[in-house]
């Protein structure tokens, strides 16, 4: 019998920790379909897997604020013919600037991206999983969730509320839900936000957060919170009041 093909979708997949997944998992011998809004990026990034790690690679521009583009990406995930095995919800962005400082258009495309595009993209791949008994969703969070800091700690409040629930209702049909709680991470993320980007303790490197994402993933964990600084910051949460935590909601917006 030949080889069983596994793919996985990634979103965002032409930077930052949605180019390092894609790395890793075509390592893992994944053949990928790699959606982002930039096709020149996203051709250049799939001739590159191609080539250093021998896997197919397909490409979808889509821009998933925008329905019709949303809806694309979604019917690739319904493909019965071409089943993913593992979707890695990873697109998003930030806003610099507190909620009454920008605009409300600004914020709701923000929530489109967070929020609704992980719905339905979650449920287009769940459907197909959970049927044939067998796949995954990673969906990236962040440490932020645990923290009082607006609307995108809010949206990904939302993404580990709506992961952990989804964990334990499809675990026992083959399917695996994770959420991954990145803390600060060296990427271009801040930089599209005009945000300063360090290199101290508190600044991961992206290839460490995926490898361990995957790991998690592996032991079918329902939270990934890579390095032990960004475990501490998470446990601590739950201990110190609300208010207390709100003194520190400018962090990472300089």
């Amino acid at each position: 019998m030949p080889p069983v093909t596994r793919t996985a979708l990634v979103t965002g997949a032409t930077a930052g920790i949605g180019h390092a997944f894609a790395v890793h998992l075509a390592r893992r011998g994944f053949d990928l379909v790699v959606v982002a809004r930039d096709t020149a990026r996203l051709d250049d990034v799939a001739a590159t897997l191609r080539a250093e790690h021998g896997v197919d690679v397909e490409t979808l521009t889509a821009d998933l604020v925008v329905p019709d583009q949303l809806a694309l990406v979604e019917a690739r995930l319904r493909d019965a013919d071409r089943p993913v095995e593992l979707l890695v919800n990873n697109a998003g962005f930030g806003l610099k600037k507190r909620f009454l400082d920008n605009p409300v258009d600004d914020e709701v495309a923000m929530l489109e991206v967070l929020v609704t595009a992980v719905l339905r993209l979650s449920h287009a791949a769940l459907e197909g999983m959970v049927e044939r008994g067998r796949g995954g969703v990673i969906n990236v969070s962040s440490v932020a969730a645990f923290l009082p800091r607006g609307t995108y700690a809010a949206a990904k409040a939302w993404v580990n509320s709506f992961s952990e629930w989804a964990h334990h209702e499809y675990r026992g049909r083959g399917v695996t839900v994770m959420a991954l709680c990145p803390g600060f991470t060296k990427t271009e993320f801040h930089e599209r936000m005009s945000v300063k980007r360090g290199d101290g303790l508190m600044w991961l490197d992206v290839d460490f957060l995926v490898a361990q994402a995957l790991k998690d993933y592996d032991k079918r964990r329902v939270y990934s919170i890579p390095g032990l600084q960004y475990k501490a910051v998470a446990a601590l949460t739950r201990l110190v009041p609300s208010r207390a935590l709100q003194t520190y909601q400018s962090i990472g917006r300089r």
